[in-house]
């Protein structure tokens, strides 16, 4: 996952796309990297407005997690990170390492997808946080 996560570096941010070197955003950057994989069964989340979250209070990215993926406490690479924006959980990566704790992601602020340290990140350093595995869920 963590390869199949990295294959998107560099791709620009777009809101809803789903194209390598294209754009993609953090919702369908999930669905490609877990779906082209093979871990899970296909499904397309979108229509999403960029500011949903922003007006309404239920977990609609958390719910497609979850849809395939267990809660976990302690995370591993592969894993799946969410962060709460605005009034629900509305952002997420792929675990890349531990220490420092690492995810790929389609950052609209960089512009495109990175891998950073998350505490190295104002954005997402205090921000709560839940992880998900989809192995042995």
């Amino acid at each position: 996952m963590v390869n199949a996560a990295r294959r998107w570096l560099g791709t620009p941010y777009h809101h809803a796309a789903d194209v390598p070197r294209v754009g993609v955003d953090c919702a369908m950057l999930l669905v490609r990297v877990f779906v082209d994989s093979g871990v899970i069964a296909p499904f397309d989340p979108r229509p999403y407005t960029r500011d949903w979250m922003l007006h309404r209070d239920d977990e609609r990215f958390q719910g497609w997690v979850l849809g395939s993926a267990r809660p976990i406490s302690e995370p591993q690479p592969g894993d799946v990170v969410l962060f709460k924006v605005g009034r629900s959980f509305a952002h997420g990566g792929v675990v890349t390492g531990i220490e420092p704790l690492t995810m790929v992601h389609a950052y609209s602020r960089a512009a495109c997808v990175v891998e950073e340290a998350i505490d190295r990140n104002p954005d997402f350093a205090a921000r709560e946080r839940l992880f998900f595995s989809h192995w042995g869920a």
